[in-house]
């Protein structure tokens, strides 16, 4: 297990003492291998180290990145201001703000985003920022705004291909509660050109759209009855 840790957190954990870091750093490892399956879970062993060693700032990431794919914003937003407050910077302030977001404090959350530094070159943190004010500003009612801002960036080009799928997903997705799926439609398909990761559900939500039900791959109980049967008769 302890060589499977990326190289910075086995350097953290080299100032605890040794058993101490056996086990914080099982409980990161556990946290990283079910974050994207089972974010509760992981998030209760980020937790597990942040209570052995709060101190160190990747166990303090570990708590955060878990409480926020776990849905604890504010325990999520707790963690994300204690890690800028250590290494500075903007590159969190678009997370920081979603999570004002979730716990519906749209005002706060414009105003972390303002935070960031008007002369930044980082073309992908601003991309983050502006689609998470998309997101406020649709839930304050104001998705015209919203569109403008997306359109805005997806007609300059700017960012990464990744990035602009992302835009485009995100005006597919307002177009579609406007009630337009035509548009929808047309700009979820441009989002998988640039998706070139499969990183996003495109293919689902234009089958949605067109009222196709994509097959399920994943075994249900008749298939392992089958098996089991199967089994039985040899």
């Amino acid at each position: 297990m302890e060589g499977e840790l990326p190289f910075g957190v086995r350097a953290e954990l080299k100032g605890l003492p040794k058993d101490l870091a056996n086990i914080v750093g099982a409980h990161i490892w556990a946290a990283g291998q079910l974050i994207d399956v089972d974010p509760e879970l992981a998030f209760r062993h980020a937790e597990a180290a942040r209570r052995r060693a709060g101190r160190l700032p990747v166990v303090r990431e570990a708590a955060a990145e878990t409480a926020y794919a776990a849905g604890e914003y504010g325990i999520a937003l707790r963690e994300f201001r204690a890690i800028r407050r250590m290494s500075g910077g903007d590159s969190l302030l678009p997370v920081i703000a979603d999570c004002e977001r979730a716990l519906g404090r749209h005002r706060d959350a414009l105003a972390v985003l303002a935070e960031l530094d008007a002369a930044t070159r980082d073309v992908d943190l601003r991309i983050e920022c502006l689609l998470v004010e998309a997101g406020i500003r649709a839930d304050l009612g104001q998705r015209a705004e919203a569109l403008r801002l997306l359109k805005a960036a997806i007609s300059r080009r700017i960012g990464s291909p990744g990035s602009q799928a992302r835009l485009r997903y995100a005006y597919a997705e307002l177009l579609e509660t406007a009630g337009d799926e035509a548009g929808a439609r047309e700009w979820f398909t441009s989002a998988a050109a640039l998706d070139s990761h499969a990183d996003l559900d495109t293919a689902d939500r234009i089958a949605a759209i067109d009222g196709v039900v994509l097959p399920d791959f994943t075994p249900d109980d008749d298939d392992e009855d089958d098996v089991d049967e199967s089994d039985e008769d040899d």
